[in-house]
């Protein structure tokens, strides 16, 4: 698949499920979905929870981020909003992207993220916002405002990086989210390297920081669950949607 345009490929928005603006988790699911989550909570426990102490090890070590260099785009993942507002992980996330590009590390960036809870404009939309009123040029700036969850990010960006020829992907999130984003991302066979927005919060060995590690590492064990249903089970339309 390296290398291919999603359209060519007949990939894109014909043929592949996508949730709906303000989806519910259940639809945010799609094909599969249920089923690969059923595996993931039966697999922990029938093993004991190794498969999430082992994602878990995997989250912590790849909080730390890699170490960014010059990269045909910069990607930011977006945030469900707090009535139409920035909460405050997302905007971390923005002020490190924004860090990244004002060093020169890419001549563009995407800022990702549909229309989901209760919001009424899309998350890129509202990242797009604060980084003008920061200054960025709007040329810079590149939107995809049609995803609900991060699968959907980056496969959506990777449509456009392929239509542009971009090859090289710099992803910005909050350290702890940067093990599944990252992998979901190798996964698409997206060239990418991670840099975590180490100011988001919650703050380092906090309950809540460990909440949401623990939460990240099963995310991260169900999405090898569902990768590895997927391919057994040979489906092309669940196929397309995750490689």
């Amino acid at each position: 698949m390296g290398g291919q345009d999603d359209s060519a490929s007949g990939k894109g928005s014909k043929g592949v499920y996508a949730a709906p603006p303000r989806a519910t988790f259940w639809q945010k699911l799609g094909p599969g979905g249920a089923a690969s989550l059923a595996l993931a909570l039966l697999s922990c426990l029938g093993l004991a929870g190794l498969p999430w102490l082992v994602r878990l090890w995997q989250v912590l070590r790849a909080a730390r981020g890699e170490e960014a260099a010059p990269v045909d785009a910069i990607l930011v993942l977006g945030r469900r909003l707090d009535h139409d507002a920035l909460t405050p992980v997302f905007l971390a996330r923005l002020a490190h992207a924004e860090d990244l590009w004002r060093q020169g590390f890419a001549p563009r960036l995407f800022i990702a993220g549909g229309t989901t809870g209760t919001a009424a404009r899309s998350e890129a939309e509202a990242g797009r916002d604060w980084l003008l009123a920061r200054g960025l040029p709007a040329e810079a700036l590149l939107l995809e405002d049609r995803s609900q969850h991060t699968l959907e990010n980056l496969f959506n960006v990777r449509i456009q990086m392929r239509k542009a020829a971009w090859r090289t992907l710099l992803l910005v999130s909050d350290p702890l989210h940067l093990a599944r984003a990252g992998t979901t991302a190798r996964g698409l066979d997206l060239d990418v390297s991670c840099s975590a927005a180490r100011l988001a919060p919650p703050g380092p060995g906090t309950s809540a920081w460990w909440a949401r590690a623990a939460g990240e590492a099963f995310l991260l064990h169900w999405y090898h669950t569902g990768m590895l249903y997927t391919r057994l089970l040979g489906s092309r339309q669940q196929l397309d949607r995750v490689t």
